[in-house]
């Protein structure tokens, strides 16, 4: 990998060491010339405006994660996507789902909003590096489980859920088993024929290289029946008056019209992902984290990411350098210095990505 001819495709590298990937991807240039040619030609020719947009971004997702283009569905985020299934599945008396906790808001509100339906929450308790424990969600598991969801990557810790074992968990009761990947899809390998995944909701606008508003949810063809559209609008179903003849693909879950410009610019950062290969940039995050772990345990300072095997690990890495107060300073510290990582809940995250340099992470380590 060409690592200094990538980063010029990221103009937040002229000024910043940034290392805060997993709360927004910098806007890359062929996204950013990709937008203004979609924006050039609203302005001066609007019925000219591409019309393949959504079925080219959704040949490139099925390229990256798997599956096939009929089985996914273009949505505005990862919350959407959740919200359309807890919604659209024909909840009974005495179901189940069983979630992590701490899992991000999107993965958790659309499933609290389900006990005002006398569903059964059961919530999954994780130990003091968030990690999730494949017994423990067995455990709660049981023949009225009707979905099983978590994140691939936990955005609060950088743990990285083993999906296939929990895929097994659900399909064992033959529940559902739904995966949030915002913090997974484009920076790490995941296929969902491979992982087991049943659904797999995702915003774009992390390591997918999009922008807010961008995403998917993907529904295995033979698991689209059991879900009832929720938000149907006119790209889900047939164009006609008289009846509600729904598409016989994810199709079905989509509603109005999204924001084409982004959704058109999009497929620039996804070409990104297939030129460079997830692969290469798995490989490319797991080397720079390296070098975090051991910068950070050298100054003395407390990872609260499990990082005892690779397997667990992720391009998240959270850690502390004392109390909250300690943290935010350092937080403020690094930012006057061009350093962006994230403060939130008292600690410090850092999530490097492919552009990313050495020597960044060695100005990162000096600094803290």
């Amino acid at each position: 990998m060409d690592v200094q001819a990538y980063r010029k495709l990221f103009p937040v590298t002229q000024n910043y060491v940034f290392l805060n990937n997993a709360a927004e991807s910098p806007l890359n240039e062929p996204f950013r010339l990709k937008l203004e040619e979609y924006l050039k030609v609203c302005s001066t020719a609007p019925q000219e405006k591409p019309s393949t947009v959504r079925e080219e971004v959704r040949v490139r997702l099925a390229q990256l994660l798997g599956g096939s283009t009929d089985e996914y569905a273009l949505v505005t985020s990862t919350g959407v996507g959740v919200s359309i299934v807890a919604a659209g599945y024909p909840w009974q008396e005495g179901d189940n789902i069983v979630v992590p906790a701490d899992e991000h808001w999107n993965n958790t509100f659309p499933w609290l909003a389900l006990r005002e339906k006398n569903v059964d929450v059961r919530i999954v308790p994780v130990d003091e590096h968030n990690r999730i424990k494949v017994e423990d969600v067995a455990a709660r598991v049981d023949a009225n489980t009707k979905i099983v969801a978590a994140a691939a990557v936990r955005f609060n810790s950088g743990f990285r859920s083993d999906l296939k074992a929990l895929s097994n968990v659900a399909h064992k009761v033959g529940a559902l088993f739904l995966v949030d990947g915002i913090q997974a899809t484009g920076v790490m390998p995941l296929n969902v024929e491979k992982d087991g995944i049943d659904i797999l909701c995702c915003a774009g606008f992390k390591w997918l290289l999009g922008m807010p508003g961008t995403g998917f949810l993907y529904v295995r063809s033979d698991v689209q029946s059991r879900i009832n559209p929720s938000m149907p609008g006119m790209f889900a179903a047939e164009n006609i008056f008289t009846d509600l003849n729904y598409h016989e693909d994810a199709r079905r879950f989509e509603t109005g019209s999204i924001a084409y410009s982004l959704f058109h610019a999009w497929t620039a950062g996804l070409d990104i992902l297939l030129e460079v290969g997830v692969e290469n940039i798995y490989t490319r995050v797991m080397h720079l984290t390296d070098l975090l772990i051991k910068g950070i345990r050298a100054k003395g300072h407390t990872l609260l990411s499990p990082a005892e095997t690779q397997a667990e690990r992720s391009s998240i890495l959270i850690f502390s350098v004392g109390d909250a107060a300690a943290n935010k300073a350092l937080y403020a510290a690094l930012r006057a210095k061009g350093i962006i990582v994230t403060y939130r809940s008292g600690s410090i995250r850092v999530s490097p990505s492919f552009f990313n340099t050495e020597e960044e992470i060695a100005a990162f380590v000096e600094a803290i």
